[in-house]
């Protein structure tokens, strides 16, 4: 039986990044201050300092190293299906007027219902379906990115697909700015070289109108699309990139794309999660869960030093500054 001290938290968004007030008891959820996002310090720092635990959706993996649940898929069909809208919606105002805003939909096949209409009225504005290239289109991400893609009627044959061994040569990439819409959907852990940057914008090939990057690493230093450095919302998906020639270039970065599909996106993740939660009144014992707290105690020794003894208590237990 889980314990009082034990705070289940599953969800989306992280607490609120603002508020330094000590947490108590073991939260697990999305906290995104595993990998250097603005403001991860004062994010962790929170944890600690009130002797509490975070043990992160985002990292619990199974024995392959492959995450136990994510929200992955339904993340890359969803910002493929706006990417999709947003290249129709470009076409019919080449003014640079923003794509306006979208909102939840009760069921997946509404969503692909309004993408097949906005892409109806794009190809009456241009002869050919819009190339497409998916980078990161092996994983979840990809998978669900293309997916919808050929649901909404494009072709294979207008579909790049790529992964590691496309983008192992290093980027800038011509083959990104010379594609109509580009959805990033890597998982991004170390730097990389760009994949697109300004001065590729600036070249007479571009035909790229819309830019997804469902990985929405906003902020991150090491982000392979340094061309913007602020996120979008569902009331405002696009924001625009300055270009001096050729049509205008939207950028969606949202941060919650699941959200636009939350019954498919729910289920799909509660089923992959369950096994998982029910050994968690068990978590001493539970790998998964070990790993998670193994990882907690790992980052938490990383804290800049002007949070002070902070770092140096995980969970009500002292462990030592540095010590993983």
């Amino acid at each position: 039986m889980v314990g009082p001290t034990l705070h289940l938290r599953s969800e989306c968004k992280p607490l609120e990044h603002r508020s330094a007030l000590p947490l108590r008891h073991t939260h697990v959820q999305f906290a995104h201050c595993y990998k250097g996002q603005p403001n991860w310090d004062t994010v962790l720092s929170r944890f600690p300092a009130g002797g509490g635990t975070l043990l992160d959706l985002e990292f619990l993996t199974d024995d392959s190293g492959r995450r136990v649940a994510a929200f992955g898929y339904h993340a890359g069909y969803a910002g493929a299906a706006l990417a999709l809208m947003g290249w129709a919606w470009t076409l019919d105002h080449p003014d640079g007027m923003p794509m306006p805003g979208v909102s939840s939909y009760a069921n997946q096949d509404l969503l692909v219902r309004d993408v097949k209409a906005s892409m109806a009225r794009g190809l009456e504005k241009s002869s050919k379906p819009p190339r497409v290239i998916v980078i990161g289109a092996l994983g979840r991400c990809g998978k669900g990115a293309v997916d919808l893609c050929r649901t909404s009627g494009i072709p294979d044959s207008s579909i790049l697909r790529w992964d590691m061994a496309e983008t192992a040569k290093g980027g800038p990439f011509p083959e990104v700015v010379e594609s109509d819409i580009f959805v990033n959907c890597i998982y991004l852990n170390h730097a990389i070289p760009p994949f697109i940057t300004h001065e590729t914008l600036a070249g007479s090939n571009r035909k790229l109108s819309v830019l997804c990057d469902v990985s929405a690493d906003t902020g991150n230093v090491n982000s392979p699309i340094p061309i913007y450095d602020a996120a979008t919302t569902f009331d405002k998906p696009t924001l625009s990139v300055p270009v001096k020639a050729g049509p205008p270039l939207s950028v969606i970065a949202i941060d919650h794309l699941p959200s636009l599909l939350p019954r498919e996106a729910s289920e799909a993740f509660s089923s992959a999660l369950l096994p998982s939660l029910l050994q968690l009144g068990q978590r001493t014992d539970a790998r998964v869960w070990q790993q998670a707290e193994h990882l907690f105690n790992e980052k938490v020794a990383t804290l800049p030093n002007e949070h002070g003894e902070e770092k140096a208590h995980t969970n009500g237990h002292a462990i030592p500054a540095g010590s993983s």
